[in-house]
C-alpha cells in the first residue's frame, strides 16, 4: 500500500491538537508526519504517534523543503491564503479549515458523508466547511434526498471553543470574575447573539457562512435559508435547532427512518425518558446526534429537530481527516509535482 507524507499546519493550536488526536485514532497510511506552526512555536517538541516531533517553522523555504502529499490546515484564513497555494503548486492536496477558500467556485466544499464525490474535481485545495454547517449537512442531506427541501431556519447555540483558546479562556476566567478578552461581552452566565463580524444587511458573517455553505454543499441555490447564530456559555459542542420545510409530504416517523440509516447520525429521541442530544454527551464523539424530532404544524410538510456535535472534532479536525481518507480511497491524492 502506498504511504503518504502528511503535514499539519497550525499543529500547536486547538484544532491542530485535535488533528493529531484524530490522526492517531484513524491510522492513515502515512510515511512521515510534518508539524508546522509559526516561528514562535518552531523548535518546540510535540509527542505524537509515540515519538517526539519537532515543530517546523511555516515559511516558503520549508514548504519547498518537505515532500508533502496532504496538508491539513488550521492556521487561520490569512495564513491559508498565503500558504495553501504554495503547497498546492508543489502537488500537495491542501485540506483547509479556514474560511479562505469556501466561496471559491474552483474549490470543493466537502462533508464526506454528504458530497464526497466533489473531492474528485479538486485542484489541490479542498475547503472544510464551517463547524456549524458541517453538523447540519450530515442531517439535512439524507432528508433532502428523501423529501426535497424548500426552506431551512437555523438557530445555533455555539460553544466558546469555536472561538479558539481565547474564547475558551473567556468562559473559564469569566467564571472567576475576569473581564472578557475575546468576546465583546461576558460569556459566563450569558448568551451573545453575535458570532464573527456584522454585515451591512444585519446578519453576522457566521450566519452568512451557514446560508452560503448550505446551498453550495447541497448543490441547490433555490433552497431558502436563514440563520441566527448565538454564542453560549458551553466549552465544547455546538447545538442547533433546525426547522425544515420539505417539498414532499413527510411524517415524523419517516424522517426518523431516514435519519436512522444515515451515515454519521445517531438518533437520541425519547423525551419521556429525558433522552435528547446534549453538548456534554457529544463532546469528543464522532457522530452528529439528533433528537426532538417533531412536526411543524405551521407548514404543509415540515419538522423541527435538534442536533448536536463536537465542534472541534466533527466540526473541524475529524471532517478534514475524513476528507483525506476519502481522497486516498478515491485515488485523488496526486503525485508530487505533476
Amino acid at each position: 500500500m502506498k504511504k503518504y507524507n502528511v503535514a499539519v499546519v497550525g499543529a500547536t493550536g486547538m484544532v491542530g491538537r485535535k488533528f493529531l488526536q484524530v490522526l492517531t485514532e484513524r491510522q492513515l497510511p502515512v510515511e512521515n508526519y510534518y508539524l508546522f506552526a509559526s516561528a514562535k512555536s518552531a523548535g518546540s517538541v510535540i509527542d505524537f504517534m509515540g515519538k517526539p516531533h519537532v515543530v517546523i517553522e511555516l515559511n516558503p523555504e520549508n514548504v519547498k523543503k518537505y515532500n508533502v502529499d496532504i496538508a491539513l490546515f488550521s492556521a487561520g484564513g490569512d495564513i491559508s491564503k498565503e500558504y495553501a497555494p504554495l503547497f498546492a503548486k508543489q502537488g500537495t492536496l491542501v485540506i483547509d479549515n479556514s474560511n479562505a477558500w469556501r466561496r471559491d467556485v474552483n474549490v470543493p466544499l466537502v462533508v464526506p458523508e454528504v458530497n464526497a464525490e466533489d473531492i474528485a474535481w479538486h485542484k489541490n485545495i479542498i475547503a472544510n466547511p464551517n463547524c456549524s454547517t458541517i453538523q447540519a449537512m450530515v442531517v439535512l442531506k439524507p432528508l433532502q434526498k428523501a423529501f426535497g427541501i424548500k426552506r431551512v431556519i437555523y438557530s445555533t447555540y455555539q460553544a466558546v471553543s469555536g472561538a479558539g483558546v481565547k474564547g475558551y479562556d473567556d468562559l473559564k476566567n469569566g467564571a472567576l470574575g475576569a473581564a472578557p478578552k475575546k468576546f465583546p461581552h461576558p460569556i459566563f452566565g450569558n448568551c451573545i447573539p453575535h458570532i464573527d463580524v456584522f454585515l451591512d444587511n444585519g446578519y453576522t458573517k457566521e450566519e452568512d457562512k451557514m446560508i452560503f455553505e448550505t446551498k453550495k454543499i447541497l448543490n441547490d441555490q433555490d433552497i431558502k435559508v436563514t440563520a441566527t447564530c448565538v454564542r453560549v456559555p458551553v466549552f465544547h459542542g455546538h447545538s442547533e435547532s433546525i426547522n425544515i420545510e420539505f417539498v414532499k409530504p413527510a411524517t415524523v416517523e419517516q424522517v426518523k427512518e431516514v435519519l436512522g440509516s444515515a451515515e454519521g447520525v445517531v438518533i437520541q429521541d425519547d423525551g419521556k425518558n429525558n433522552l435528547y442530544p446534549m453538548a456534554i454527551t457529544a463532546e469528543n464523539n464522532d457522530p452528529v446526534f439528533v433528537g426532538r424530532i417533531r412536526q411543524d404544524f405551521t407548514v404543509e410538510s415540515g419538522v423541527n429537530l435538534w442536533c448536536v456535535a463536537d465542534n472541534i472534532r466533527k466540526g473541524a479536525a475529524l471532517n478534514a481527516v475524513q476528507i483525506a481518507q476519502k481522497a486516498i480511497e478515491m485515488g485523488a491524492v496526486k503525485d508530487q509535482l505533476n
